[in-house]
């Protein structure tokens, strides 16, 4: 408990002074850290958790008391990244929303899958260039936006009929309970040329729809003109109200 206790002041430490400038940290810290530490101790820290076979690490963001990171043990740039496409890639955001776990033993409870979300930020919304799924609460008002008009997810991307946090996304609806044989970053690349990726954000939300679990996938595009840089991450909250 020391030793982890130890390794996760250095993390902080590390991270504290890295991640502005260093738009590797991340990655330094899971394969230079979290991996060897698993490997030759079983003690994944500074990280929650490494899994080897799946080839992803969670590890507790900086932010917030609730957030999460899942980010894979293999060199991946993010969202433009061909390896996400590999027929043999990890499903990440599958093995994320299993990630949720830990979301709900630092709110201490288990939070209903809509209070829960998971983003991943284009190349123009983020810091690090590793891979990496935020898992934490939603916004309690995007919550709502998205009850209030699920008539208006079908199971193909659309425009969605609101804004979240003042940006406007398509909306597509998943109807099943868990992600199994259902990759987002697929379902985008189905509709989006390879070139683009990079531009896009990614957000995955619990939702139910007649009774029966599901998932409502946004996908938004950056417009650095408008002044959106593609950060699905803001319809997150990273203080967690609706754990409260």
């Amino acid at each position: 408990m020391i030793r982890t206790l130890l390794w996760l002041m250095l993390a902080t430490a590390i991270a504290l002074t890295a991640r502005a400038s260093d738009p590797s940290a991340l990655w330094h810290i899971v394969h230079d850290r979290c991996v060897p530490d698993e490997q030759m101790h079983h003690d994944p820290a500074p990280c929650a958790a490494v899994d080897p076979a799946g080839g992803y690490a969670v590890l507790k963001d900086l932010v917030g008391n609730t957030q999460f990171l899942l980010l894979p043990t293999a060199r991946v740039g993010g969202i433009e990244d061909k390896a996400i496409l590999a027929p043999d890639a990890p499903n990440y955001f599958a093995d994320a929303w299993a990630a949720r776990s830990y979301v709900n033993q630092r709110a201490g409870r288990d939070l209903p899958r809509d209070d829960l979300a998971l983003a991943i930020n284009s190349i123009y919304g983020r810091t690090q260039d590793q891979l990496h799924i935020h898992i934490d609460c939603i916004r309690a008002d995007v919550r709502d936006a998205l009850a209030r008009h699920a008539a208006a997810i079908g199971p193909r991307w659309a425009e969605f009929p609101v804004p979240l946090a003042g940006r406007h996304y398509r909306a597509m609806r998943l109807a099943q309970p868990e992600l199994a044989g259902t990759n987002p970053f697929r379902l985008l690349a189905a509709d989006v040329p390879q070139a683009q990726m990079g531009s896009h954000t990614l957000v995955l939300t619990g939702a139910g729809f007649d009774g029966r679990p599901g998932f409502i996938l946004l996908d938004d595009r950056a417009d650095l003109a408008a002044g959106d840089n593609g950060s699905g991450e803001s319809l997150q909250d990273h203080g967690c109200a609706l754990a409260r």
